[in-house]
């Protein structure tokens, strides 16, 4: 077993280009070895820490000034090690699966304090994400190596549900070790959703396969697993589900309810954030890793035009700031021909009284869905996140992005970090859009619970937008509880007070989503594994303002 701590830190600048830390000084025990190592990166230093040191860090305009209390630090290298964090690895490697004698992946939850185990024995794809982080950023790639290929094996068995066959690139949505006493052997036993509530397959999956191996490659600096023609096959074989030319006239990805983090009925059909923004991800990381050799050069072909139709579209309809609510506020509708203002025919009326009083005069959000006749409101955080480290959102869009949180800090942060989305459904609404969903009441799980995971996105996006300091007050939070309470999967409560009525206690990706965050403030380079910068030529014309007024 490794010992426990930080190992090695991935970075991608020399000693002498930042100030050495010591780790060492809360604690004693274990003592704490860095190693510095040279990585992959699209920006250097030099810019990092430029916007690490100043608030606005994408772009020199007075909007990044930061309204919350907790000041900028006067030292950029003021990471300490919090005690948690020594446990915190602890219940981490605690939670490894092994097959044949390799380490494949990490337990959903290892709750000792239940005898109901439910699917939570299982290594799921994208609740593996952040401990695959925290582990390529201790410098122990083996454990993300085997658990890409894995899921690449898994992905080429056959997918049934009931009578029904799944398209080839369909990735699992979690899989377990199983022992056959017979043979005396393990072999590998995977969901693709026809054991999931609802039997729907997990979209998101694929995409964050693809988001690890590029994370992998920039980690590692190893690019043999990437150009194999196992992974380049995977990879085509995913974004052939999503690149088919069909009915739909919009760019965005067609989605049933329950395909992605939100895996139960919460009225995320048809074009939802998470998964757009996760889709744009995927696509710009493919890009960067498909070679440019037989079937490769038209995949890469498709993926170019895919990405300039998905940044114009969601740039411009899925964004709401306050010039924009106003805009359709006074919308007509039954608009025909090229020249309708109202592209989708939104009604007005259909603007929640909530959304008024929510959105600032500085700051904006892309909203959950927009579809025919339908503009879903609710904010999402997983999907914003993912927008401003994939470059989805502009640079304008993200710092309205961060300044809609430090306005509604109590709203979308509160006590705990962070709403998985705001504001929950309640009454009739909650009726109709759950099916009576006793799991999603309000407040509570997916319909406005609170989800400590969600820390690694919000610390990443903060970091990449040159405002550390809101991460930090985030993760002061963390701190204050996340351990006390045994590391729950969720919080209830409308400021995340309580801990989730049906929360699994040492939940795995509370844990890594801990260390992923703390790691990242202690060295911000590790941003390059998971940050994309924007593309130059994918700058659509915005024919509004990304966020009013601008002071």
């Amino acid at each position: 077993m490794e010992p426990l701590g930080l190992r090695a830190v991935g970075s991608h600048c020399s000693l002498s280009e930042m100030d050495d830390l010591d780790l060492t000084r809360a604690l004693d025990k274990p003592r704490l070895k860095i190693e510095r190592k040279r990585s992959f990166d699209e920006r250097s230093m030099s810019e990092l820490s430029a916007g690490y040191g100043r608030h606005d860090g994408l772009h020199d305009s007075p909007r990044g000034r930061s309204v919350l209390d907790t000041p900028l630090s006067s030292a950029r290298n003021c990471f300490e090690p919090h005690p948690m964090m020594a446990e915190a690895w602890e219940a981490l490697r605690r939670s490894m699966v092994f097959f044949r004698g390799h380490p494949v992946g990490t337990l959903a939850a290892v709750d000792n304090t239940t005898d109901e185990v439910l699917n939570y024995d299982q290594v799921f794809v994208r609740d593996f994400v952040p401990s695959a982080l925290a582990f390529l950023m201790n410098g122990e790639s083996d454990i993300v190596k085997h658990f890409l290929l894995k899921t690449l094996q898994l992905q080429d068995s056959e997918k049934r549900v009931d009578r029904f066959k799944l398209g080839k690139g369909v990735m699992p949505a979690s899989f377990k070790v199983r022992h056959d006493p017979v043979r005396e052997m393990d072999h590998l036993v995977a969901d693709f959703g026809e054991t999931a509530i609802g039997r729907v397959a997990p979209v998101d999956s694929g995409f964050w396969w693809i988001i690890l191996l590029r994370a992998y490659t920039k980690s590692t600096g190893d690019l043999t697993l990437s150009e194999t023609s196992e992974c380049q096959k995977g990879i085509k074989l995913i974004l052939s589900l999503c690149l088919a030319e069909g009915f739909d006239t919009f760019p965005t990805l067609l989605c049933a309810d329950g395909c992605s983090m939100i895996d139960r009925r919460m009225g995320v059909y048809g074009y939802p954030i998470e998964i757009q923004a996760l889709f744009y991800m995927a696509l710009r990381c493919a890009l960067s890793m498909l070679k440019p050799d037989g079937d490769g050069r038209e995949c890469i072909e498709q993926i170019t035009k895919r990405l300039h139709a998905l940044s114009f579209h969601m740039r411009n309809y899925f964004w709401l700031d306050y010039q924009q609510l106003n805009d359709i506020y006074r919308y007509k509708t039954e608009e025909y021909s090229h020249t309708a203002v109202n592209k989708f025919n939104v009604m007005p009326d259909s603007i929640p009284d909530w959304v008024f009083d929510f959105m600032p005069l500085r700051g904006g959000y892309f909203v959950g869905n927009v579809g025919p006749a339908h503009m879903d409101f609710r904010w999402f955080a997983l999907g914003n996140c993912v927008s401003i480290l994939s470059s989805l959102a502009t640079p304008d869009q993200s710092m309205a992005i961060m300044d809609l949180l430090e306005h509604r800090w109590a709203e979308l942060v509160g006590e705990m970090p962070l709403k998985i989305c705001y504001p929950c459904l309640e009454g009739h609404e909650w009726r109709i859009i759950t099916g009576c969903d006793p799991k999603n009441t309000r407040w509570s799980y997916h319909n406005g619970g609170s989800w400590p995971v969600l820390l690694w996105q919000l610390t990443a996006a903060c970091i990449k937008t040159g405002r550390p300091q809101i991460a930090r007050r985030a993760v002061d939070l963390i701190e204050s509880r996340l351990h006390r309470d045994c590391w729950p999967e969720y919080y209830d409560g409308k400021l995340g007070r309580y801990v989730g009525k049906q929360a699994r206690k040492y939940q795995t990706w509370s844990i890594a989503g801990y260390l992923v965050a703390k790691m990242l403030l202690e060295d911000p380079s590790h941003i390059g594994m998971i940050s994309l910068e924007e593309d130059k030529l994918m700058k659509p014309v915005i024919k509004r303002s990304a966020s009013w007024p601008q002071l």
